[in-house]
């Protein structure tokens, strides 16, 4: 996903001048160490549920003041330093969009992402 060119599509939406004072991103990269016990990791494996994420975003779109939540989650095989989950959420004021987009995140992560790790 290209960020600038997201934001960029998301400023043309109808209401967006008027209903949006912030906007938050989330750019997810492959870490080269296990949170569990700090081991080196080589590769995730990520499959993402892109039904379930979508799910997610629109009931996160109901929120008060929430104007949008855009999610793209990567698959496959990634190495360190890749980039697999792009999430933004645009919205009114800054109360309603932190909440929105740490919400969007935890819910995406549990629920629609799995991983397995892969070790040196």
């Amino acid at each position: 996903m290209d960020l600038t060119q997201a934001i960029s599509e998301l400023k043309k939406t109808p209401g967006f001048a008027e209903n949006v004072g912030m906007i938050l991103i989330h750019n997810g990269v492959i870490r080269g160490w296990s949170r569990q016990n700090r081991a080196t990791v080589t590769g995730v494996e990520i499959t993402p549920d892109h039904a379930k994420i979508q799910a997610i975003c629109q009931e996160i779109q109901q929120r008060p003041g929430i104007f949008r939540a855009i999610a793209h989650a990567e698959g496959g095989l990634k190495q360190p330093g890749d980039d697999v989950l792009f999430l933004i959420v645009a919205g009114d004021i800054r109360e309603n969009v932190k909440a929105a987009l740490s919400d969007l995140l935890d819910r995406v992560k549990a629920e629609a992402v799995t991983k397995r790790e892969v070790f040196a």
